[in-house]
């Protein structure tokens, strides 16, 4: 297994680079800014890159995930419920993406967005239990995603409850790699930690320990912060349905 994360600030936010050496093969998940530096991790790594992959439409910066995956030859991953203006490797709950002896198994977890996917990945050369869930902003280390940028913030919220339970359900040795930390506008009480484990965040993530619906959905509405500035047509912009500004 190699795993590469990148911490961006402007704006803030997390891509990873994770695959196989062995078999010369990885994915790129939620590229940010220029993509020079994926293209040279996996050069260093010996690998080719297969799959770039966007956990979700992003509203909060533009995705480099398209311009990535034209330039590599990679299929470009979204989840099978986005609604965007351009062909895309669609993928399925519970769908297996083969990366050598690694595979990364789609998890649909909507809430943050309706088209969000959570990435369950394990390296089979080591064992046949998951190591790490790439979890975008459904799951960050401190709180959960926002429910409002896509949907109503109610209904984003009551979805968020349902995916929050399938991921309380992994192991609790399982390892949160999320899309943010401190600083992002997508969550409210992020840690500067850029990683967890399920365990560490079902005792001491306030709202991932949250069990009752009714519970849940008022404390996800009750503190929405500022949106980010633009959300909406960063979304539109990366859903193909609008041009980028000069």
């Amino acid at each position: 297994m190699i795993l590469r994360q990148f911490l961006h600030r402007e704006p803030v936010g997390i891509s990873y680079l994770f695959g196989c050496g062995g078999k010369a093969t990885c994915a790129v998940v939620d590229a940010v800014g220029e993509i020079e530096p994926y293209l040279r991790a996996a050069e260093e790594g010996g690998m080719q890159i297969h799959y770039v992959i966007d956990t979700h439409v992003h509203a909060d910066h533009l995705s480099a995930g398209r311009e990535l995956a034209k330039a590599t030859g990679a299929e470009y991953v979204l989840g099978d419920k986005a609604d965007v203006g351009f062909p895309f490797r669609s993928v399925t709950d519970g769908e297996i993406l083969p990366l050598g002896n690694v595979t990364a198994e789609v998890l649909h977890t909507p809430g943050h967005t309706p088209e969000h996917i959570c990435l369950v990945v394990t390296d089979h050369t080591r064992t046949e239990e998951p190591w790490f869930v790439l979890t975008g902003h459904t799951l960050m280390v401190g709180d959960l995603g926002r429910t409002e940028l896509a949907t109503s913030a109610v209904e984003g919220a009551s979805d968020l409850f349902r995916s929050a339970a399938r991921l309380k359900s992994l192991p609790d040795n399982v390892e949160v790699l999320a899309g943010a930390y401190a600083g992002s506008v997508c969550g409210r009480r992020l840690s500067g930690k850029p990683w967890s484990t399920i365990g560490f965040e079902k005792r001491h993530n306030a709202a991932f320990a949250i069990t009752d619906e009714q519970e849940f959905v008022a404390q996800m509405i009750a503190e929405i912060p500022p949106p980010p500035p633009e959300a909406a047509r960063l979304r539109a912009v990366n859903a193909g349905f609008a041009v980028p500004a000069v």
